[in-house]
């Protein structure tokens, strides 16, 4: 039975027009009525609409009457678009038999079409190089064609030529799955494995698992089981994807659809994780399940101090839906309460903070972010830390390792000169470099994490006005000069504005920010040094004066001695009130040394 379906993913670049593809395979095979008809079907919240990336995946089965007079089922499995989501996609793709590999006439190969297609390769899929958006302009699709043969092999003159926009050489795509994707193995009497390539949380149904059967079969009336977390549970609903949710009671081994768990939150039914028959389960799990591990970590707190709870109970909701997100409270002097909360990476620190302000209406302040350090203390123990509050005193550590990363920046060759100083001004390693065509340049490098969550990203555009590329993935920790930025304001430290810097940048940083904050604190009625610590020692001061009052103003003639008298008194209790006096940080003084960041570089 399973000759006649075909499970394939579509990888490629953000903005390379894989949702737009996506839209026009539905409407063709008629999946979709055209009234109900919107753009990006498939990109369902508004942020994935805005920024052009899909963050969740989704699936979606279509029916499609190919040349030969057969009719197939076709399962399209969409992966996420960004790096930050790198095992969601290698999960989606493990769920697959044959790839999309969609690719923009006009830009060409970009570093993401590398990576995402390394991922199809290592899971051995039928791959179908497509040139998308022929209608541009400024498309180059036989310069494209040229170099995705130089890349996989395949003949330029056989790459698909299609406008996803225009639906122009469609049916072509569909016809290529139909003939180069392979159906299925998988044997239905086995005991049952299906993975899990996504879940997302419904208030009625618990959390809703998207499944991929491989061997086996079950209905809705068979108690199910979760092979890494353990977690037990009977069907609420099982159906498939057309496009809504449809139930149809049984999935059998080589079909895409879901399973309506009732569990009460996805960090039980994790993205990778093999479900089985809870009374005859499958002797081994299926391979490839890992933890996703956070990688970013920030604090976020609320402007306001009442919103702690409403905070809170937002976390936990997006929690239900990301299994990734994970938060912890944590209290600060300069902000008070709030929640230390780890991320995949910056842009999903980004859609968590935006989905935080706009669906929970919530204000809230992000703090600079930070990695996560392996300290090892002279006792030979080590600790794992994740804020520069929490490291422990220099006295006993014996070195500090800090997370590096391999990172791949596709360019064209005249901003060579421009990404090789930014990354070396970054502390980064250069490893090697390949020339997919005679215009475009790979670059291989290790860089530090800490040095790449800043604004790496952005600074990179604007170097290359837009061109370059990137893709990272994770290396290995390990050990730096390292010391912790410390900055005290009227000799106290102000925890919320702790680094952990490199000893080489410790003093630039320092001064940066000592500049700043004599700018935005307001004046007191005494004196307020700001200074910058690290090593054990001050590296950066400013005074920032005091507001004086007009003692002599009643002075008019007569002796100096009294004049002294006077402003003596004045010093005595200007010394007296600086040793009672608590200097308060404004809150956009906080925010805009947060903001200081690279201003430098």
């Amino acid at each position: 039975m399973t000759e006649h379906i075909r499970n394939f993913s579509i990888i490629a670049h953000i903005d390379h027009g894989k949702s737009t593809l996506a839209d026009r395979l539905l409407q063709r095979t008629g999946t979709i009525p055209p009234r109900e008809m919107t753009e990006q079907v498939l990109d369902d919240m508004d942020l994935e609409r805005e920024k052009g990336v899909t963050i969740k995946a989704s699936a979606v089965r279509m029916r499609y009457t190919a040349a030969d007079g057969q009719t197939y089922e076709l399962n399209l499995i969409d992966t996420p678009g960004h790096v930050d989501f790198g095992y969601e996609v290698s999960r989606a793709l493990a769920a697959c038999e044959g790839a999309l590999l969609v690719v923009d006439a006009s830009q060409g190969v970009e570093a993401q079409t590398l990576a995402n297609l390394y991922l199809a390769l290592e899971n051995d899929l039928e791959v179908i190089p497509v040139v998308n958006k022929i209608d541009l302009p400024s498309a180059r699709p036989d310069e494209v064609a040229q170099e995705i043969e130089n890349l996989l092999g395949t003949p330029a003159d056989e790459v698909l030529r299609v406008s996803a926009k225009e639906g122009t050489n469609v049916a072509q795509v569909l016809e290529a799955i139909v003939r180069e994707v392979p159906p299925p193995k998988g044997d239905e009497n086995a005991p049952l494995r299906a993975l899990i390539f996504d879940s997302h949380y419904d208030a009625y149904k618990g959390v809703v698992v998207y499944v991929r059967l491989v061997d086996g079969r079950l209905s809705a009336a068979d108690p199910l089981r979760l092979m890494a977390s353990g977690a037990t549970f009977k069907p609420v609903e099982v159906g498939v994807f057309s496009p809504h949710m449809t139930p149809t009671g049984s999935l059998r081994a080589g079909e895409v659809g879901y399973i309506a768990t009732g569990l009460k939150t996805v960090r039980e039914a994790r993205v990778g994780d093999t479900v089985t028959h809870a009374q005859h389960p499958a002797a081994e799990p299926l391979p490839g399940y890992r933890h996703p591990k956070p990688m970013v970590f920030a604090g976020i707190y609320p402007v306001e101090g009442e919103d702690y709870q409403d905070l809170r109970d937002a976390l936990e909701k997006l929690q239900l839906n990301d299994a990734a997100l994970v938060f912890e409270p944590e209290t600060s002097q300069a902000l008070g309460f709030g929640f230390r909360c780890g991320f995949l990476g910056m842009f999903h620190m980004e859609i968590v903070q935006e989905r935080l302000e706009r669906e929970y209406g919530l204000d809230i302040v992000v703090t600079a972010p930070s990695v996560e350090y392996e300290v090892v203390l002279r006792d030979g123990r080590t600790l794992v830390i994740d804020s520069p509050a929490e490291l422990p005193d220099e006295a006993q550590i014996e070195e500090i390792r800090e997370p590096w990363m391999k990172i791949q920046i596709f360019t064209p060759t005249e901003f060579y000169g421009p990404v090789m100083e930014m990354v070396t001004k970054r502390r980064g390693a250069f490893l090697g470099q390949e020339y997919p065509t005679p215009d475009r340049v790979v670059l291989n490098f290790e860089l530090p994490l800490s040095e790449l969550i800043i604004d790496f990203f952005d600074q990179l555009k604007s170097r290359t006005r837009g061109y370059a590329s990137l893709d990272y993935q994770f290396a290995e920790y390990r050990a730096g000069d390292l010391v912790k930025l410390t900055i005290l304001v009227n000799g106290e430290p102000v925890d919320a504005l702790a680094t952990i810097v490199h000893r080489d940048e410790a003093y630039t940083k320092g001064q940066r920010l000592v500049s700043k904050l004599k700018e935005l604190i307001p004046r007191q009625l005494f004196a307020v040094p700001v200074q910058a610590v690290a090593g054990g020692r001050v590296i950066s001061r400013a005074n920032i004066k005091a507001l004086r009052k007009d003692v002599l103003a009643k002075c008019y003639g007569g002796d100096v001695t009294r004049k002294r008298k006077l402003l003596e008194k004045q010093k005595k209790g200007k010394k007296r009130m600086k040793m009672v006096g608590q200097v308060e940080i404004p809150q956009e003084a906080f925010l805009a040394v947060l903001q200081v960041g690279e201003d430098s570089r």
